[in-house]
């Protein structure tokens, strides 16, 4: 059974550091590209970093220079490290699997074969 499950995500205070984490279990994490979205009321689910099978990453602006995605065969994972969190970061995380090892476009979508249940991400002092 393919499943992927979110964890690291709390309570932050603003400027503050976070890792989150997304663990596989029945497939081999390191054979497909993972991608960290996050989803509000306001914006919905959008992609926020992606990792390829061969390292290729992608950041949104919004977060770029701020986060770090990366993957940890060892634990069948792909972490993402948040630093500096901003009020505007607050959101639920999900972590999803594409389809292939590669994603063209880090966007919630057809191309996701897998999603997490998410966690949760708050900002606050």
């Amino acid at each position: 059974q393919v499943q992927l499950v979110e964890s690291g995500g709390g309570l932050v205070q603003p400027g503050g550091p976070m890792r989150l984490s997304c663990a596989a279990s029945g497939f081999t994490l390191e054979n497909y590209a993972i991608g960290w979205f996050r989803q509000t009321p306001e914006k919905g689910r959008e992609g926020v970093s992606c990792i390829s099978s061969d390292g290729t990453t992608y950041y949104s602006d919004s977060v770029k220079g701020r986060f770090t995605i990366s993957g940890d065969d060892a634990k069948n994972a792909v972490n993402l490290q948040m630093n500096n969190l901003k009020p505007e970061d607050p959101a639920m995380y999900y972590c999803g699997a594409f389809k292939g090892p590669r994603f063209r476009f880090c966007v919630p979508g057809a191309s996701i074969r897998s999603w997490g249940r998410g966690t949760l991400v708050t900002v606050s002092s």
